[in-house]
């Protein structure tokens, strides 16, 4: 890194512990080697003020703050650089305070929002898109993901698209030892999910299924108990972290992404860095990262034929495709995406 370059870094994000999701994952990691790389960061977030918990989502605490509070935070920081990394209340007072003072910032687009609010909400997802439109075109730079992802998102009319991609701690989750009967005596093949029990997973997908062997699903969500009552065959884990879920995804024989409305998927590569294919509808997310790749997993708008071919898929090709996944790789980008955007 040039010495002359800014060094401080103010990321504004209303996901934050004690969520266990694919943002803060995303931000933990990324801030790690930012760090390294020299980079101080200040992190501005929901546990720092009052908060409530979120209707129909109480996981998730929304916070309380003033415009006053999130502007002296700013400041107090003296950022060379700020990001905001979701679209809530904390993003939206830090948007306020950018415009307000002509600092330039970046944002993420790491969950559809509209999908997200129209699937609890009845309002209509092109308003919702409106809302999101105006977030993100007022920033420097709006950093995604995946290559579909910044198609789909310059249709709805977002600018300034850079690219964001994600890593993989290839050291936990790695391939181990499968054991005979898994999950306390579970019949093969084991077909996991790992995701937050919520409708906006689309859990049922696979639930649903007549499959060989057994279904097992690694977290938790306001929609688990009702997803217990419906389906009792299922084996439901529960939340797991570190190394008990690293160990639960090399237990599986196919890992199984439910979801149509995810922006990437980091739990795709955790499970082809544990040696599992993958089985997924062919949606952004699963499309990017396996890539025409029919090794390392299965894309079919039929699920149940995507599981049943990636039984049949290589667990070497999974982990090799997960090892072109670094958090190293994944900061420089944002770092050089903020140069970008701070820049004449």
């Amino acid at each position: 890194m040039n010495e002359s370059a800014p060094k401080r870094l103010t990321l504004v994000s209303d996901a934050w512990h004690p969520q266990v999701n694919g943002v803060v994952r995303s931000i933990e990691n990324t801030n790690h080697e930012l760090e390294k790389m020299g980079v101080a960061v200040t992190m501005i977030t929901p546990d720092l003020f009052r908060s409530m918990p979120m209707p129909t989502y109480p996981e998730i605490r929304l916070a309380l703050a003033t415009y006053g509070q999130v502007a002296r935070k700013i400041a107090d920081s003296a950022p060379d650089f700020l990001h905001i990394a979701t679209e809530g209340p904390l993003g939206f007072k830090a948007r306020r305070y950018c415009l307000k003072n002509g600092m330039r910032f970046t944002t993420s687009y790491h969950t559809r929002f509209p999908e997200y609010v129209a699937a609890r909400l009845p309002i209509p997802k092109d308003m919702l898109y409106g809302v999101v439109r105006r977030f993100h075109n007022s920033g420097h730079g709006c950093m995604v993901a995946t290559e579909s992802l910044a198609r789909e998102l310059e249709e709805r009319g977002i600018h300034n698209l850079m690219r964001w991609s994600r890593g993989i701690d290839n050291t936990l989750f790695h391939p181990r030892e499968k054991s005979a009967a898994p999950f306390g005596g579970l019949r093969r093949p084991v077909f996991l999910t790992v995701a937050r029990v919520a409708v906006e997973k689309n859990l049922p997908a696979l639930l649903a299924l007549d499959l060989p062997g057994s279904i097992v699903v690694v977290g938790d969500g306001p929609a688990r108990k009702a997803l217990e009552e419906k389906y009792p065959d299922v084996h439901f884990a529960g939340m797991l972290q570190d190394e008990a879920l690293a160990e639960a995804y090399a237990e599986a024989d196919v890992f199984v992404f439910t979801s149509k409305t995810d922006t990437f998927g980091n739990t795709i590569i955790e499970a082809l860095s544990s040696g599992v294919p993958v089985a997924a509808f062919p949606v952004t997310g699963p499309r990017d990262i396996l890539d025409g790749d029919q090794q390392a997993g299965a894309l079919d708008d039929d699920l149940k034929a995507a599981c049943l071919k990636a039984l049949e898929c290589s667990p070497e090709a999974a982990r090799d495709l997960a090892l072109t996944y670094t958090w190293e790789a994944a900061a420089r980008q944002f770092y050089d995406n903020m140069l970008v955007a701070h820049g004449p």
